[in-house]
């Protein structure tokens, strides 16, 4: 069947689309779940900054500051400042959600000092994936710009696909420090005695939800990897025939 049927891109519809719908739909969950969560406050009265803290302190890991950030849904741990930065529904907030979140950048600054590796190799890869991923569409537009003078040119699209390909290793390198760090998160929860057993279950929730935005992520960057392998590929072999 060929990928186009009078301009229409049945590689987008079959590979990328469906992703992207997953995409929409792990956002709406994610938002979705927190929300719900973070009605639900947890009896032991401990805020999400608190929550972290003990969750540093019972993994003996020291000189890490815990800071408020702006914006919703912006936490995220700062291995170059060694900060966790949580926002403002989770920083003074005792709920579930808060928690469950804040419990989880903990889990990666103890990943960080404990050496964890593929948060290590992610840290690693950040510069390379960012400079192939500005490159990417330029040289795939260059090399197709070009390939009016040779095979050489044209191999200036497959660099370029290679340079988007490090977008994928990036998500597949991501993928088991985010779960690790959940994993940790909800360890810590439960020997910490920082929630019951039911309100755990709303912060595993929340994680999970959370969770499946990087799972969709992955699969996005996949879904165009192939896509441009299967356009350029088939559009390669009728030049070499």
């Amino acid at each position: 069947m060929p990928f186009y049927f009078y301009g229409f891109d049945w590689t987008y519809v079959v590979l990328v689309l469906p992703c992207l719908i997953l995409s929409l739909w792990a956002s709406a969950r994610v938002n979705s779940t927190f929300q719900k969560y973070s009605s639900a406050y947890s009896i032991r009265r401990i805020t999400g900054a608190q929550a972290a803290q003990r969750v540093l302190a019972a993994n003996g890991v020291g000189g890490v500051r815990i800071e408020r950030v702006s914006g919703n849904l912006t936490d995220h741990f700062d291995p170059r400042t060694n900060v966790i930065r949580l926002s403002d529904g989770v920083y003074n907030s005792t709920s579930v959600a808060a928690i469950g979140v804040a419990c989880h950048e903990a889990g990666h600054a103890v990943q960080y000092a404990y050496g964890y590796f593929p948060i290590k190799l992610r840290a690693a890869i950040i510069p390379l994936t960012n400079f192939g991923s500005k490159l990417a569409m330029p040289l795939i537009l260059l090399g197709l710009l070009f390939s009016a003078f040779g095979n050489f040119s044209y191999t200036l699209v497959y660099v370029g696909i290679a340079c988007f390909g490090l977008s994928l290793v990036f998500q597949l390198v991501t993928l088991p420090v985010e779960f690790n760090a959940s994993r940790r998160a909800m360890e810590a929860i439960a020997s910490g005695n920082l929630l019951t057993e039911d309100e755990q279950r709303g912060a595993r929730k929340t994680l999970s939800a959370a969770a499946m935005t990087y799972v969709a992520a992955t699969a996005t960057a996949l879904a165009q990897l192939l896509r441009l392998l299967l356009i350029f590929g088939r559009r390669s072999g009728r030049r070499d025939d």
